[in-house]
């Protein structure tokens, strides 16, 4: 057997630029590239590995470290967790800048592969710059701030350690139940220390991401439940699309009539105009899928891990004995006193089609839940249609304009704040990926990195970004690299002057406005914000427009263009849709001197009740 000298980084490095997955159109890398900030702990190890491998796996350099893994998670999303990226940093803040997006990709089950520099393994230099040191345990860095937002962690003291880390890290990358982020610890003096590495280890190798087939006594049972269900209700999330299981979801449901509701992971697995569809569901949810799954007799959950906006903290969803849970995790499986059927959603669905045949909703729940998804239709029409006069539109009114210029196959983008609920209830989807929105962690700062992320992985696309001002002040820093690496965004910007959705939650709760929207924060002055000027300076074209007649106008140029456009418009903070929704369990202070906030907690306590009652 032959050996192959080289540093550790390098070996790392090669190692990963030959781990292929079979596409749809043939086998590709499983990693489509690297990003980097680079400084000392990865400079010189992990970057010199890089630069001589840049042909084959490319490395980009981003502005913040947190916004670099944002956008390797966004591809990976985008691609339905088929490839990946890498990000390297360097020891300190570079590392623990990341630990937010290790988070997010840990929570939305998100393949990514970190790679912090660290500390040195041999303790020659202690303390080094920018090094961590706990009083009472030296094995200690601040990388160890990973472990509990990485679904594997490892530290890499020895270059012969990458021998098992990185196969198990792949292994943990392509699983469809314990996929998310993987932490490869990779210290700064081992990453230079060559090592005599087999031959055999650098081969090609092709992954085959595994299909976890359920247990035939589970597929009786689900069939049987369905069969003697009259009003049954489908949740289709994030798992279906994963799984590939689109056609079999179409199959299943045209055969059965079984409506559908979707979750913010789960929106665009199918288009929002199939028969089927009653759009979102839970306190984001249309009244069509909201009012389905109060009087279903029987819920399916299908690759959802079921959080409390789906189910309405559970007073929607109230779990057993009603509830069964499709889903590749054990971990999610038994949630909420569910059934549990484990199992790639793709497959049950498909084993389904031979135990259920014959099951069939009642003619009446068909006819019910048609008539509420139009219903839903005319209300959702009616708030995205463009306002009257000169007032500051509505959020669903500048989502209206967006989608009225949209392809049917574009994707939009979105994270934290009011627009994730707007667009979940309305934003029409025309095609399969083209609702992409980080909601599971909620995470401010996603928006634009996101984007670049989606757009990478479906080029062909167009990507149109939504930003509230409060997203875009805490992390646009990526908007310049989209801009320098060429790549098109379509970003409209949504200034209500603050954060306008925490604000109406602070009201609803019986706050007093305070510290959210600029107006109601300790200031000197209010600031008067150039977000055209600002995006500008980062390379974009970018406009102000005063009416959603502007925004349209301006879209169709951003459309046309073969550039990154910003779009800046004003909103009401205030408005928010009406229609739809479900309760959530945000809790309210049990003493207060202020009467709303007392008023607010007697309406709490009414409605723990009526939950306590179901």
């Amino acid at each position: 057997m032959t050996d192959r000298r080289m540093t550790a980084a390098q070996a790392a490095v090669a190692w990963l630029a030959n781990q292929y997955v079979t596409l749809p159109g043939g086998p590709a890398r499983f990693f489509a590239g690297a990003w980097a900030i680079f400084g000392h702990g990865n400079v010189a190890g992990i970057g010199e590995a890089l630069y001589a491998a840049r042909d084959t796996l490319p490395t980009w350099r981003a502005h913040n470290e947190q916004a670099m893994a944002h956008a390797a998670i966004a591809f990976a999303k985008q691609s339905r967790r088929r490839r990946a990226m890498l990000c390297t940093t360097s020891i300190g803040p570079g590392a623990t800048n990341m630990v937010t997006a290790a988070a997010l990709a840990h929570v939305d089950r998100l393949p990514v592969l970190l790679l912090p520099g660290d500390v040195y393994a041999s303790r020659r230099p202690d303390p080094v710059l920018q090094q961590i040191e706990d009083f009472g345990d030296g094995t200690v860095s601040a990388n160890d701030c990973f472990r509990p937002v990485s679904r594997y962690f490892d530290r890499i003291t020895r270059p012969e350690q990458l021998l098992d880390a990185l196969p198990r890290a792949m292994a943990t990358l392509t699983d469809p139940a314990d996929c998310g982020p993987v932490t490869l610890a990779f210290c700064q003096d081992v990453q230079a220390e060559a090592f005599a590495y087999p031959e055999a280890f650098f081969a090609p190798r092709t992954w085959r991401q595994r299909v976890a087939m359920p247990d035939p006594a589970d597929i009786a049972a689900l069939a049987e439940r369905l069969r003697t269900a009259a009003r049954p209700l489908l949740i289709v999330g994030g798992g279906v699309g994963y799984a590939g299981g689109e056609a079999a979801l179409v199959a299943f449901v045209a055969a059965t009539g079984i409506p559908f509701a979707e979750t913010q992971a789960g929106k665009g697995t199918l288009p929002h105009d199939h028969p089927h569809n009653l759009g979102s569901i839970g306190v984001t949810g249309s009244s069509a899928a909201n009012r389905a799954a109060a009087e279903a007799d029987l819920i399916v959950g299908l690759g959802t891990r079921l959080q409390d906006f789906t189910t309405g903290s559970r007073a929607l969803i109230d779990g057993a004995p009603r509830l069964v849970q499709v889903n590749v995790a054990a971990f999610d499986a038994y949630k909420h006193g569910a059934m549990p059927v484990i199992g790639d959603a793709r497959a049950v669905l498909l084993a389904l089609a031979d135990a259920a045949q014959g099951v069939a909703a009642s003619a009446d729940w068909q006819a019910a839940t048609r008539a509420a998804r139009a219903e839903w239709d005319r209300a959702a029409a009616a708030v995205m249609a463009a306002p009257a006069g000169n007032t500051l539109p509505s959020d669903a009114q500048v989502i209206g304009a967006v989608a009225r210029g949209a392809a049917q196959d574009a994707i939009v983008v979105c994270a934290a704040g009011g627009l994730p609920g707007e667009l979940h209830k309305l934003w029409p989807t025309g095609a399969t990926g083209g609702y992409h929105v980080e909601y599971g962690y909620s995470c401010m700062g996603y928006e634009i990195a996101g984007g670049l992320g989606a757009k990478m992985a479906a080029p062909d696309r167009d990507v149109y970004v939504l930003v509230g001002d409060g997203s875009y002040l805490m992390l646009n820093s990526e908007l310049a690299t989209a801009v320098a690496m060429g790549v098109k965004l379509i970003v409209v910007l949504l200034d209500n002057r603050g954060f306008g959705c925490i604000n109406r939650l602070q009201a609803a709760t019986g706050g007093a406005p305070f510290n959210n929207l600029l107006a109601d924060t300790r200031h000197a002055q209010l600031p008067d914000i150039d977000f055209a000027g600002h995006a500008r300076s980062l390379g974009a074209h970018a406009e102000k427009v005063g009416s959603i007649a502007e925004l349209e106008a301006a879209l169709g140029r951003a459309r046309a263009a073969g550039h990154s456009s910003v779009i800046v418009i004003d909103t009401d903070p205030a408005a928010s849709t009406e229609a739809g929704g479900a309760w959530w369990d945000v809790a309210v202070p049990e003493v207060s001197e202020r009467p709303a906030v007392n008023a607010a907690r007697a309406a709490y306590e009414r409605q723990l009740r009526r939950g306590e009652r179901k």
